[in-house]
């Protein structure tokens, strides 16, 4: 069936699980102004019809939303889900568990899809196996919509805008910086690193595309990359700069974006990211911690899929990043990226819910795609007007 003749806009699969209830609240919170003002059609999935309508009564849905039952392990009812929408839009991982058969349902159907996924080795294996097809049906396979990585995704494209208008080419060297965050990372993040490492336990030829910067961009490896692991002064910036925990999905989906562009920023794009801690002796010192910690970040004792904040603290979590674009003439361009809420849950399920109404909106070529070559600036138009993120030119 054609995308436009379809039942829904976006169906929200694993609307029962944390983060899917966010997204599915947040859906709901936007469509209260009736078809005038949101005229999306969306409903609401998961294994339990029991549990759906639990979750539409706690979230203040209308009744009549729509609710549709769809398990991971009866693919029948992936590909009968994935035929009645333009975009299927899941939270339902660890995706190296769960994600295949839905993946496998909309490249079938050519429906679009948006996941959470900050698992590379697995999108590596999804890009090799399914996109070809996605190409010919039509479908875009859009990972990793979330925190990792849309901000910075979003923020090296926005970044390497501005550069252009300002110095006439993009710049060859770009740092992501996080400059402040308030917040932690998803139960989900956790429990993926984890699947991710057992896999590659199990399978050792697979290490390749998690530790190569170029890991998702099959064919092109480019030149060598800063790695960021080692704590670092930037006399710039005045400030040391520590290993951030999610470069390693984060650069490899920047390095995706630029591949998929056809190389607007250049085949030798160096590109790395890092935390700002502070200046003098006490940012070296937390510099140093952090690089210790990131080699065990996620302990027994962190959030489990599932778990999350209270509202409250979502409220009060935000980030900001800034992205340097540096010229071996000593020219630089400045860009950052702010979001008002915790990263891996507020703003995460808003990200991936414009993300999916971005793709019911804007109509485009198949592919395993990444947000920033599928929707690129007007996604950041989505996120600005609706979802508390803020892009911004600083020279």
């Amino acid at each position: 069936m054609p995308k436009e003749a379809r039942e829904f806009d976006v169906i929200v699969y694993g609307a029962t699980g944390y983060t899917g209830r966010l997204v599915a609240e947040y859906l709901a919170k936007q469509a209260e102004g009736g078809v005038d003002v949101w005229p999306w059609r969306w409903a609401m999935a998961g294994r339990s019809l029991t549990k759906l309508e639990e979750v539409r009564d706690l979230i203040g849905a209308p009744k009549d939303t729509p609710l549709v039952v769809a398990d991971a392990d009866d693919p029948a009812s992936l590909a009968a889900m994935a035929k009645r929408t333009k975009v299927v839009l899941t939270t339902v991982g660890p995706y190296q568990l769960y994600g295949e058969p839905l993946v496998k349902a909309c490249v079938d159907a050519g429906t679009d899809y948006t996941d959470l996924c900050g698992e590379p080795v697995w999108m590596r294996q999804m890009i090799d196996k399914y996109h070809d097809a996605a190409k010919a049906s039509g479908a875009r396979i859009t990972f990793s919509s979330g925190f990792d990585s849309i901000p910075f995704d979003l923020g090296v494209l926005m970044l390497q805008k501005h550069a252009t208008e300002k110095f006439g080419a993009p710049a060859p060297r770009v740092k992501g910086r996080v400059r402040a965050m308030q917040g932690g990372f998803s139960g989900g993040t956790a429990a993926s690193l984890k699947e991710t490492l057992k896999t590659l336990a199990k399978h050792p030829t697979l290490t390749p595309y998690m530790l190569s910067p170029f890991g998702l961009t099959p064919g092109f490896d480019g030149p060598n990359q800063p790695t960021g692991m080692i704590p670092e002064y930037d006399d710039h910036l005045g400030s040391w700069a520590a290993p951030f925990i999610m470069a390693a999905i984060n650069t490899k989906n920047v390095h995706r974006t630029n591949f998929l562009l056809g190389h607007p920023w250049g085949a030798d794009l160096r590109y790395d990211e890092m935390v700002l801690t502070s200046p003098g002796e006490m940012g070296k010192q937390a510099a140093e911690g952090l690089a210790k910690a990131i080699k065990a970040p996620f302990g027994e004792g962190g959030p489990k899929p599932g778990e999350g904040p209270t509202k409250e603290e979502r409220e009060n979590g935000f980030y900001d990043v800034l992205f340097v674009g540096e010229y071996p003439d000593g020219k630089r361009a400045l860009y950052s990226v702010k979001g008002d809420k915790d990263p891996g849950y507020g703003s995460t399920s808003k990200m991936i819910a414009e993300t999916a109404l971005g793709l019911a909106e804007n109509d485009g070529e198949g592919g395993v795609t990444t947000p920033g070559a599928a929707l690129g600036a007007k996604l950041v138009e989505r996120l600005q007007a609706h979802a508390g993120l803020t892009f911004t030119a600083e020279n």
